[in-house]
């Protein structure tokens, strides 16, 4: 059964200075899409972790239970509840319990450290935090977020924490709750979320996204790739990153399929999973795919199941696609791309593209326009690079008490991405790469992602990175981050790379990393240290291994 809502749409004006085209007819907020949901699927199973199962009229007296609990808590409508936890069943009783209770739901990934959580729980003036009990160590004294009135600890069995004076775990949430039916009064303009930024200087932005962008992003994924109530879904990538919530947690409720949730990746285990447990559609990045290619166990699972794998965060090497190709050809692949600031995807490929057009993000999705821009603000000519400017009815609100960056961002109902891509004639869409991390090597332009996907198919490279070098001459070269099974010297490297790519973008310094390269927590390679690490060595002797 397909839960999606037909495609009609009309031009609405949104946060009060933007024109855009929305879908319609569509629910009030994201409480009123889940109890649509539970009203044909209620004996159908919503969520499993393990041995455990909520079917979506279990699940639904949980979200109940804990919004009336937030309410008995004293959380009013519009206050911020942060969520810092990793995949457990109960994040999304958690997440859909926060709206229905009318607030606003603050998603914080397990990898933020004690700083960062201290800075964004105050940041947002958050009222509540629930947290696993094992992230407590990083909870920060209660004094410093004086917004903080109420702290709520999930637990696994035999897993305790008193966690300090006012704390009570999630069963004591759920005991000050009741089972009368509680719906939420917000419109679809209101914020449903906080997301902070993985900003690379500074503090980072609390994206506010709405009701409304979200079940945008939802009906668009599910429109495009065919989802529907007999979905199998797997979150393996964080819940609280903008791809997990929306890409499966949200479009898994929207559709009424069943989300298996695992709490981390490890590549037999997620062969497991997808096996076992019938998984007919995942999301993940190209790293993981990568690894589970890779995997020695692949040949021998069954996972005639799998018909849908999501990729995006980065390029996904070529060899890995045609390696999927070959051993799942029942496994369609979807590339895509968004960010946190458009609530997910404004473009996913179409059946078959990823293969066909590789080095495409794919084509706009309903109710998106991107246009292509120079440095002065003029549109470029069809193929020609240029700053991606969005317009969607996902488009955040704005960022959270932060006027000056959301007028620096927000210009004409647009978001500035500060990405680098282009628009073909085929409606296909390209990123190149972020503006600040091209590489500017004596005039000549070099984007990563086209030195990176070659680099890609070197034997024995596992994955790869290309960072700026400073240069006192051409002002940057370029510098590349390998981590492979077996030994890289640049110059062959180098020869390798030169039947593909113009001389100017063949590496001038290679560093092979034993370890795998940096990754932030949604499993995204993340360059910041790399580009550092390049800086230091650019005034040490060049160690590059030659031969």
């Amino acid at each position: 059964m397909d839960r999606t809502i037909p495609s009609a749409t009309r031009v609405e004006a949104l946060y009060g200075d933007r024109l855009v085209p929305c879908h319609a007819p569509r629910p009030v907020n994201l409480d009123a899409m889940l109890r649509a949901t539970v009203a044909s699927r209620a004996g159908a199973p919503a969520l499993e972790e393990g041995e455990r199962i909520w079917s979506y009229a279990e699940l639904d007296r949980m979200v109940n239970r804990t919004a009336t609990g937030l309410r008995a808590a004293g959380v009013v409508a519009g206050e911020r509840v942060a969520l810092f936890m990793g995949n457990r069943i109960e994040f999304t009783a958690l997440l859909f319990g926060i709206w229905r209770a009318g607030a606003v739901a603050v998603p914080i990934g397990i990898r933020q450290s004690a700083q960062e959580l201290e800075y964004m729980l105050n940041q947002c003036e958050a009222c509540a935090l629930v947290l696993e009990a094992s992230l407590a160590p990083r909870l920060p004294p209660r004094e410093r977020v004086a917004s903080l009135r109420t702290v709520v600890y999930c637990a696994d069995p035999g897993e305790s924490w008193s966690g300090g004076p006012g704390a009570m775990d999630y069963p004591a949430l759920l005991a000050m709750g009741c089972d009368a039916p509680l719906a939420a009064s917000l419109g679809d303009q209101e914020p449903a979320c906080i997301m902070y930024t993985s900003g690379t200087t500074g503090h980072p932005k609390g994206a506010v996204l709405s009701h409304l962008g979200f079940f945008h992003s939802a009906h668009n994924y599910a429109g495009r790739f065919g989802y529907h109530a007999d979905d199998r879904t797997l979150l393996v990538i964080p819940g609280t990153h903008i791809s997990g919530l929306l890409a499966v947690v949200v479009v898994s409720m929207l559709v009424g399929a069943c989300m298996v949730s695992l709490r981390e990746f490890q590549a037999p285990r997620v062969l497991d999973v997808l096996s076992r447990r019938r998984i007919t559609a995942a999301v993940m990045v190209p790293a993981m795919y990568n690894l589970i290619v890779l995997e020695p166990g692949l040949a021998g699972r069954d996972l005639s199941a799998w018909r849908i794998g999501h990729f995006g965060g980065a390029a996904m090497p070529e060899i890995t696609i045609q390696r999927l190709a070959t051993l799942l050809p029942g496994l369609a692949l979807y590339n895509g791309f968004g960010a946190t600031e458009t609530t997910s995807a404004i473009a996913l490929t179409e059946p078959g593209d990823a293969a066909r057009y590789p080095d495409s993000v794919g084509t706009l999705l309903p109710c998106v326009d991107v246009r292509v821009l120079d440095a002065e603000g003029r549109e470029v000519p069809l193929g020609q690079p240029g700053e991606l400017w969005i317009r969607s009815p996902g488009n955040a609100i704005g960022y959270w008490n932060n006027p000056q960056a959301t007028r620096s961002a927000f210009v004409a109902g647009y978001w500035r991405s500060g990405d680098v891509g282009s628009m073909d004639a085929l409606g296909l869409l390209r990123v190149f790469d972020r503006i600040k991390d091209m590489i500017n090597r004596g005039g000549f332009k070099v984007y990563c992602v086209e030195l990176e996907n070659v680099i890609q198919r070197y034997p024995g490279v596992i994955e790869v990175a290309a960072v700026p070098s400073p240069c006192p001459v051409l002002g940057e070269r370029v510098h590349v981050f390998v981590h492979a099974t077996q030994p890289v010297m640049l110059d062959a490297l180098r020869a390798f790379c030169r039947d593909h790519v113009a001389d100017y973008k063949l590496p001038d310094i290679l560093t092979q990393s034993p370890e795998p390269l940096p990754r932030n927590l949604n499993g995204k390679l993340t360059k910041a240290p790399l580009r550092e690490r390049a800086r230091i060595l650019a005034t040490a002797p060049d160690i590059s291994p030659k031969g």
